[in-house]
């Protein structure tokens, strides 16, 4: 099967022009078919402060209301989408702009409502791998944003991390899948405080002594908890790094 690389890359690199414009070469210098997954937070939370809409997070998760939804819809599917793919279009990259709607790619059912209501919130139901191989075969790069739908004219705003899983998962029948996710970090680090101390290859069982030691903690438990789920479900690799490092050659790569 053909090499696939999956990249997820959060809102603060694909916002700032400086790390956009190292992300496009280092994307366009990658081989073989490629996704690219992306955020845009804090330019949805600018543009909605500039509107008067309030910003509403629980637990690091985005509150989305009727007219937060419009401000996510305009700014990831829109202006942070589009920007991106005319730059990779500048480096040759024949690149397409995704949501979930489109082709219907992307199915997902509105989180329902326990102890907290998200809103027009989304989680993924289905990926269609099929459709997005048709793309990639024909040397098309798609570039998702995290938006998805649930099939009866709703737009739901969807976390970026469960679009590029959920994707890469489904592309696992037809690609060789590597999932890189990108971050401010090198990787998963051994001390918090040493952005040199990272962990170069992490398994179930050092997953679980890891967090028995306090070494993992916070955030990092589900972002490794998913990485073992894409894995479990026919992903080959799972890569955690810096942004400017989207080669898969540092950083911590989870099998």
């Amino acid at each position: 099967m053909n090499k696939l690389t999956v990249i997820k890359v959060g809102g603060k690199i694909v916002e700032e022009a400086e790390s956009l414009q190292q992300l496009f070469s280092d994307f366009a210098a990658i081989p073989g078919p490629k996704v690219l997954v992306h955020g845009g937070g804090r330019s949805a939370t600018k543009l909605a402060a500039s509107m008067g809409i309030e910003t509403q997070m629980v637990n690091g998760r985005r509150i989305t209301d009727a007219e937060m939804l419009k401000v996510v819809t305009m700014v990831y599917g829109g202006l942070v989408n589009k920007n991106i793919v005319a730059g990779l279009q500048a480096r040759g990259i024949n690149a397409v702009g995704l949501t979930g709607a489109d082709m219907n790619v992307i199915l997902s059912d509105k989180r329902p409502v326990k102890d907290i209501d998200y809103g027009f919130v989304g989680d993924v139901k289905q990926v269609d791998g099929e459709r997005l191989s048709s793309l990639l075969n024909a040397s098309i790069v798609p570039v998702m944003a995290p938006l998805t739908h649930d099939g009866k004219g709703n737009i739901l705003n969807t976390n970026a991390d469960t679009i590029a899983g959920e994707t890469a998962k489904a592309l696992a029948s037809f690609f060789d899948v590597t999932l890189v996710f990108c971050f401010e970090k090198k990787g998963v680090l051994r001390d918090e405080a040493d952005d040199d101390s990272v962990i170069a290859n992490i398994n179930r069982q050092q997953f679980a002594e890891l967090v028995e030691q306090g070494v993992i903690q916070g955030g990092m438990i589900p972002k490794l908890e998913n990485a073992f789920q894409a894995i479990d479900a026919g992903v080959k690799e799972v890569i955690i790094t810096a942004a400017n490092a989207l080669d898969g050659h540092q950083g911590t790569i989870i099998r």
